[in-house]
């Protein structure tokens, strides 16, 4: 009879209860009760040792069979309560404890949050003396998210000094927050009344930022899905091709691309989209020696003029 992975895990999980309560039992007998061959049931024997609570050791069914009976090893330590390893616990409570500190954080959440903390520190024991001797900094202190997060909570509009790398230049702007968001950095989401668009403001970019007496009234917008990245190209934006050196390569990870060829000097060949394809040549810049636009013609050109005018700035007066 066929059997698919679901039948599959129903069985194996009542096979594991099973042979709890029958130590050593026969092949023979466990696969007649089961309805199954004895082939069958050793491959599902075979994959047994492979489950369990982790694979930190100690922690998965140590099941064996010597073709006629089967011997489950461990049977009371697997059934033991879950418990925290050492490392997540310390993850965990530094997290907490780093979170709790968040300027703007409502009071509320903060007592809650530092009430779970007490019980984890309970139960880690040892493990809580180690997360004590570390400590996490939030890039987006300073007041600019407590400010931030005012402002969503009160549905209250911001004033803005914003620096733009991509223009390389200090703007000022008032924006209708929508939410906070982390992916690597912190961020703003928020309706700009200067673009009239939806914009993403990173905080540790914000030069200066005032809350205003005036409502936030963004336009109803469906959330973006950031599942994927804060940057998701789209296939209408223009492509534009690079070529880095080996010490160059880093760029493939950190900027989602189309291709990645490889060249003979171990580099190499990045084909991107990007909605605005001149934000890329501070890319070309920072790479120096190690990466060269390619393509298109203009942009190439255009970084080749901005690396000429910063190496004539080096010949200038001291």
């Amino acid at each position: 009879m066929a059997t698919n992975a679901i039948d599959q895990t129903r069985r194996m999980l009542s096979l594991v209860t099973y042979l709890r309560e029958r130590p050593g039992a026969h092949v023979q007998d466990v696969a007649r009760a089961f309805g199954i061959t004895e082939d069958e049931l050793i491959s599902d024997l075979d994959v047994l040792p492979m489950c369990g609570t982790s694979f930190r050791g100690g922690d998965l069914l140590d099941i064996d069979t010597d073709g006629d009976r089967i011997w489950w090893h461990n049977p009371d330590d697997v059934a033991e309560p879950l418990r925290f390893a050492a490392d997540e616990s310390t993850a965990l409570l530094v997290a907490a404890r780093a979170v709790a500190t968040l300027p703007g954080l409502r009071e509320s959440d903060r007592q809650a949050l530092l009430r779970a903390t007490a019980k984890l520190e309970t139960a880690a024991g040892e493990a809580a003396a180690a997360s004590s001797r570390l400590s996490v900094t939030f890039e987006s202190e300073g007041g600019v998210f407590a400010d931030v997060d005012r402002a969503i909570s009160e549905r209250r509009r911001l004033w803005l000094r914003y620096y733009s790398p991509a223009r390389d230049e200090l703007t000022e702007r008032e924006v209708d927050p929508i939410r906070l968001f982390a992916v690597g950095h912190t961020y703003m989401e928020a309706w700009c009344r200067l673009s009239e668009d939806r914009r993403t403001f990173r905080l540790d970019r914000v030069a200066e930022i005032r809350l205003l007496d005036e409502p936030s009234a963004p336009p109803e917008l469906e959330l973006r899905d950031l599942s994927e990245g804060l940057v998701q190209p789209a296939a209408e934006d223009p492509e534009v091709v690079i070529e880095v050196g080996p010490g160059g390569r880093w760029v493939a990870e950190y900027y989602p691309h189309d291709s990645a060829e490889e060249l003979a000097d171990g580099g190499l060949r990045i084909t991107l989209r990007t909605p605005d394809p001149a934000s890329l040549r501070r890319l070309a810049l920072r790479l120096g020696g190690e990466g060269r636009i390619v393509a298109p013609h203009d942009l190439a050109r255009s970084a080749q003029s901005a690396a000429r005018a910063a190496l004539a700035a080096y010949d200038g007066p001291a």
